[in-house]
């Protein structure tokens, strides 16, 4: 009994409730029509999808800066880098590793500028996180419409000018994670491998990075930035490495997404992406000082598993389709728990 008590202080009550409700789902679903193998399948291919976006939060997290509201501005910087490798033409293999090779460069400009930003505001770096996610969404929507592309397959058609809103990815690099050693059971079941190792390799090397001297600084810089000053450490470098290295990562990860997703969503499209990925990061275990592999694998996984099970097992029981209205429901009521959360931890 005392470990069982020990486990539930450790991993946390809310996510053992959510944990036990997932698994409920589970069971209720071939009771209902729901198919087991391809309600899994489709939890772990947005577990592919989303995980990077949530791990792009924990350098931020470590050096102080806080939970990233700003994640648009990592996204911009891989949206840049897909459709600039759509516009040469580039597509498979060559296309995704063009699209995240022309997206570094512009994660760790805009990360500069904006970790710049973030060290005037010490204290305040989530709420001017947000206005600079926002604001450059907002600033990109009409550059969309006149930067200079001109790949018919990516502009409106009717004027020659201006990116569609959504670009279809069929052609060049669509699902090229997804499918590579995927494994198939049955009809319903696919491991998306593919995807899966390369996020391992993406918080694996995040990983070892925390284990290097900068790294070791970073944290340092987080727990306790009076001691690091002491030795030596310049808080405001570690923060915008940090910034630089999340926003790197945030735009590597929208690239995993759209890969899966087959589509490329430009405009307001990434406004909101940041919420659900913090939400995530929060229900895995994370504060606003501190979080780990473990909290992004364990949230992700929750955090998708019951938006994936739930509207299907709904929408069998009342024969009706909510699916959308359900997902809304149930992702604003995760986001406002954790976010809830964030509140209760910060004080």
């Amino acid at each position: 009994m005392r470990k069982i008590k020990e486990f539930a202080a450790d991993f946390g009550w809310p996510r053992i409730i959510i944990f036990l409700f997932l698994v409920s789902l589970f069971i209720v679903a071939p009771f209902v029509g729901v198919s087991i193998s391809r309600s899994l399948s489709d939890t772990l291919n947005r577990f592919g999808q989303n995980a990077i976006l949530v791990l792009a939060l924990v350098p931020m997290v470590q050096s102080g800066c806080g939970l990233n509201f700003g994640l648009p501005v990592g996204i911009i910087a891989g949206l840049l880098g897909s459709t600039i490798a759509m516009q040469l033409g580039l597509t498979g293999w060559l296309g995704f590793i063009g699209a995240v090779a022309i997206c570094v460069p512009f994660g760790l400009l805009l990360g500069w500028l904006y970790g710049q930003l973030l060290n005037k505001v010490k204290g305040e770096e989530m709420t001017i996180a947000m206005y600079v996610g926002f604001s450059i969404v907002t600033f990109f929507s009409i550059l969309w419409l006149l930067l200079p592309y001109s790949n018919p397959a990516m502009i409106w058609g009717y004027g020659g000018a201006g990116l569609r809103t959504t670009i279809t990815l069929d052609n060049y690099w669509s699902k090229i994670l997804n499918d590579f050693l995927a494994v198939r059971i049955g009809s319903g079941f696919v491991f998306p491998t593919g995807m899966i190792l390369f996020f391992a390799l993406c918080a694996f090397f995040v990983y070892l990075f925390f284990r290097t001297k900068t790294g070791t600084a970073m944290t340092a810089v987080g727990s306790n930035p009076d001691f690091a000053r002491a030795g030596g450490v310049s808080s405001d470098k570690m923060r915008t490495v940090s910034v630089m290295l999340s926003t790197v990562l945030g735009g590597v990860g929208i690239l995993v997404y759209q890969q899966s997703f087959g589509f490329i969503q430009l405009y307001q499209a990434p406004l909101y992406m940041a919420f659900p990925a913090v939400a995530a990061l929060l229900i895995g275990g994370a504060s606003v000082n501190k979080a780990s592999m473990i909290n992004v694998v364990v949230g992700t996984l929750l955090f998708q598993g019951i938006l994936t099970m739930t509207p299907s097992v709904i929408n069998s029981i009342l024969q009706t389709d909510m699916s959308e209205v359900i997902r809304i429901v149930l992702s604003n009521g995760m986001i406002l728990y954790a976010l809830t959360r964030k509140t209760k931890v910060s004080k």
